[in-house]
């Protein structure tokens, strides 16, 4: 067995797309904790992160022998996790959260004047979609055609979510100017 830890990745999803294992192991092994942070964020929950990440790489095992390009592999897995997401949503929220059409803020979140709230906390307050657009811009560093492609939202929605989450996040997370590290 070679070691592949440190070829090339397009080489690798080479390998993966010829339907080899190991070279598919060490896709996962290099992109796991990446997508299981961007699950993480979206969904605030560690276990269903879990359970989500794992859905996207069986995905993409099924589909790998469809990836035309190995230099798209990044761009592709992203894809998927969105759509694993989004399917997430669709079976277990109703429509009207799903369309973002709630307030900002959760009711679950209460703050009290100088209580410090983490980034956690402060994005599950935002509606799912500028949740998803807030997410893919800053945590996964993506400009805002990138995520209407991705997201097959229009252009200027994806501009409003983002602006909109990041000044709720801004808000939220103003404390964090002062706190001291105790």
């Amino acid at each position: 067995m070679p070691d592949l830890s440190k070829t090339a990745e397009p080489m690798v999803v080479g390998l993966a797309r010829a339907g080899d294992e190991q070279a598919f192991t060490e896709l996962v092994r290099r992109r796991q904790v990446l997508i299981r942070n961007l699950m993480q964020r979206l969904s605030g929950d560690r276990e269903l992160a879990r359970d989500l990440a794992q859905q996207v790489f069986l995905q993409a095992w099924r589909d790998i022998g469809k990836l035309r390009s190995p230099d798209k592999f990044s761009a592709w897995l992203k894809r998927i996790a969105v759509n694993t997401w989004n399917q997430h949503l669709r079976k277990h929220l109703n429509q009207k959260i799903l369309d973002g059409d709630s307030a900002l803020e959760s009711p679950g979140l209460r703050r009290q004047p100088g209580m410090v709230v983490d980034l956690e906390s402060a994005l599950s307050t935002l509606p799912l979609n500028v949740r998803l657009c807030v997410v893919l811009a800053y945590h996964e560093g993506l400009s805002h055609r990138e995520i209407s492609t991705l997201t097959d939202f229009p252009l200027g929605t994806v501009k409003s979510h983002v602006k909109r989450g990041s000044d709720r996040l801004q808000s939220l997370l103003a404390d964090y100017q002062g706190a001291s590290n105790d």
